[in-house]
């Protein structure tokens, strides 16, 4: 049960979301808990770094679909940042790249937050 949750903003773009560890049955309520808060923060932008997970099951992906719905429903996003080949692997398995926007680094994820012009 090694998890690492914490919260920071960026430049008022998003709120960025870093877990370090598992995502599974025993760590997903704090995941969960942490990104239900910024969300009733009407925080609806978020950008959930995933680059130190070293596992996620099904449980963290239903932590993250819930949440995706919750920001979906104030016309927000979640932009997750991950390179781990088996983490990507999952969402490729799940079919669930095609429901989030995933990047290589939180500056690239940040981009497509950015106001155009």
């Amino acid at each position: 049960m090694d998890i690492k949750v914490s919260t920071r903003d960026l430049d008022g773009k998003a709120q960025a979301v870093e877990i370090q560890g598992e995502i599974d049955v025993y760590t997903s309520p704090r995941v969960k808990e942490t990104i239900n808060e910024l969300i009733e923060k009407e925080h609806y932008q978020l950008l959930i770094n995933l680059q130190k997970v070293r596992y996620i099951d099904s449980t963290g992906l239903g932590v993250l679909i819930g949440a995706l719905k919750k920001v979906r429903e104030h016309s927000g996003r979640i932009l997750l940042v991950c390179t781990n080949p088996q983490i990507k692997k999952i969402f490729n398995i799940t079919g669930l790249v095609k429901i989030f926007e995933i990047f290589d680094s939180e500056e690239k994820a940040l981009d497509v937050l950015a106001p155009a012009g």
